[in-house]
C-alpha cells in the first residue's frame, strides 16, 4: 500500500512456532540475517510477545477456537506499540467453495508432514473485521486469492489513535 512507512534499516524480528522441525528450518533458512532472528518454539495462546511494532500472523490462528483466537489478538494488541499495525491472513468462511478447499488443503499437508488433523475454527470475514474492530484495530481487508481456488484474506490492523 502506498501509504505504508518505508521499511526500517535495520530490524529485529521473532518468530514463534510451535513445530521445533519449523523452527529449525526457519532457523536454517534465514539465521544468517543480521541481526540475526530469533526464533521461538513455543504456542502463540501462551508464549509472551515482545514489545513491537508489526505483527505477522499467517493462516494459523483457524487451529485454535474462537476463545483462543480472541485471546492471541487481545495479546498482539497488547504487545504492540503505539501506531503499531498488524497483518492477519485468514480463510472468508462465507466463501463456502473456497474455504472448504483451503480447509482441504490445510488438513492434507498437515498429514504428509506427519502430524495429527485437529478441528479447525473459521470465520466470516466480516466477523473477523468486527473482532478486530472491538479489539481497537481500524481494519483494511485485501483479497489474496484472485486466480486460485482459495478464500485467502490479508486483514491489515492498525492499532486506532488513543
Amino acid at each position: 500500500m502506498a501509504s505504508w512507512a518505508a521499511t526500517p534499516q535495520a530490524a529485529d524480528y521473532t518468530g514463534i512456532e510451535l513445530m521445533p522441525k519449523d523452527v529449525a528450518r526457519a532457523e536454517a533458512s534465514i539465521g544468517h540475517l543480521r541481526p540475526a532472528p530469533c526464533f521461538v518454539r513455543g504456542d502463540m495462546c501462551s508464549t509472551a510477545y515482545p514489545p513491537c511494532d508489526l505483527v505477522v500472523i499467517l493462516d494459523v490462528l483457524h487451529y485454535v477456537d474462537p476463545d483462543a483466537q480472541e485471546g492471541v489478538l487481545r495479546r498482539v494488541r497488547e504487545a504492540l506499540q503505539p501506531r503499531g499495525r498488524l497483518l492477519l491472513r485468514v480463510g472468508d468462511a462465507d466463501s463456502r467453495r473456497g474455504f472448504a478447499i483451503s480447509q482441504w488443503v490445510d488438513r492434507t499437508v498437515t498429514r504428509i508432514r506427519g502430524h495429527r488433523v485437529s478441528p479447525t475454527w473459521g470465520r466470516p470475514l466480516k466477523d473477523w473485521k468486527a473482532l478486530l474492530q472491538r479489539l481497537g484495530f481500524s481494519v483494511q481487508s485485501m483479497p489474496m486469492s484472485e486466480g486460485t481456488l482459495f478464500a485467502n484474506v490479508l486483514l491489515v490492523a492498525d492499532l486506532k489513535e488513543a
